[in-house]
């Protein structure tokens, strides 16, 4: 069995690190295709080295660029990749943009797509991950989900068929890997266990507004008067921030480049809460007993803000909100038992 693996953007890689050992396992030959959708070093390379991933057959290199424009291109060269591999399976990640063209190209070509965290859904329709997380589901022939809730929303829509519970290919990491989480920031910085939040902000509907933004480092910055903040800061909210004049506004904050998974997770194992607007953090939060106040019209993972892990900020004080959080054990089995990777591929072969 041929399959090709279409990564492009962080989570990407850090997905197909844990898939790819099951499908060398399983004696499937893997074409590791890169758009090069996220082409900063510490948002793609790094992972190559960390996680031992094998170099990538083929660097798309679209680099950043509109909707469109991004879409249209990775469309445009993953066709002539398609078209010379013949593989099996197009195997997709998420919700990015190098998802929906890789899922698009390879449905027309009538190569079978398989959408790893397939159903998961969230207001506003509108926002480019939605758009492109709903289109893929509908092209696609194995629907992989993280979650109970994920089925239940395809169920809703219509979609039964090739739909499966896997659980989250992230926890298969989280728990792999958790050994060897790095703490050299929170040596660095001298911060204390359970003393200080980790933040990390990029959607567009947050940082793209002028208004949206300062709301939400004005109340952050009062937070970081209390306890310690530690914030990643990717690239696009760098850049709104620089452009709208907010630089006073982290001063009281930890800002660092783009984190790589390990000291992400050591940060996180070790704080009191997590502040995002990131479908994966969220969601890692919860792996490490820690509770995530978010920064989200909707959230990606519904079943949290159920089971009282995650909570909506809206407009809140987050001090306040911050103060009556506790860290500890959370109900188990949520997204799995750890075997995602496994099951993804022994459905991929059973087909």
């Amino acid at each position: 069995m041929r399959v090709i693996s279409l990564v492009g953007a962080r989570p990407q890689f850090i997905k197909e690190a844990i898939i790819h050992r099951e499908l060398k396992n399983a004696g499937v030959q893997e074409i590791l295709v890169n758009s090069g959708q996220h082409y900063d070093h510490n948002m793609s390379d790094v992972f190559l080295s960390e996680f031992e991933i094998k170099k990538p057959d083929y660097n798309m290199s679209v680099g950043s660029g509109s909707h469109g424009e991004m879409t249209g291109r990775i469309m445009i060269e993953f066709e002539k990749i398609a078209l010379t591999e013949k593989p099996d399976w197009v195997l997709v990640y998420g919700d990015t943009n190098t998802t929906l063209a890789g899922a698009i190209v390879a449905a027309k070509l009538k190569i079978p797509v398989a959408h790893v965290e397939a159903g998961v859904r969230m207001f506003p329709k509108d926002m480019p991950e939605e758009i492109n997380r709903t289109l893929t589901d509908r092209v696609s022939r194995l629907l992989l989900c993280a979650s109970q809730k994920s089925i239940a929303n395809l169920r809703a829509e219509g979609i039964e068929s090739g739909v499966h519970f896997t659980g989250d290919v992230m926890y298969d990491l989280f728990l792999q890997v958790r050994e060897s989480f790095k703490f050299d920031l929170n040596r660095e910085h001298s911060l204390k266990d359970d003393g200080y939040c980790v933040l990390t902000l990029h959607r567009d509907y947050n940082v793209d507004s002028k208004e949206r933004l300062e709301g939400i480092l004005v109340r952050l910055d009062k937070l970081a008067a209390e306890i310690p903040i530690v914030f990643p800061i990717h690239p696009r909210t760098k850049k709104r921030v620089e452009e709208f004049g907010f630089g006073t506004l982290l001063k009281r904050m930890i800002v660092t480049e783009p984190l790589d998974y390990l000291t992400l997770m050591g940060l996180v194992s070790r704080s009191k809460l997590v502040l995002t607007d990131s479908g994966g953090l969220q969601k890692e939060a919860y792996y490490a007993g820690k509770p995530a106040l978010l920064f989200m019209q909707d959230p990606a993972w519904h079943e949290l803000v159920e089971e009282g892990v995650n909570h909506l900020v809206g407009d809140r004080d987050l001090t306040a909100l911050a103060a009556n959080l506790k860290s500890g054990e959370f109900r188990e089995g949520i997204y799995g038992r750890g075997d995602a990777s496994r099951k993804i591929v022994q459905l991929l072969l059973s087909r």
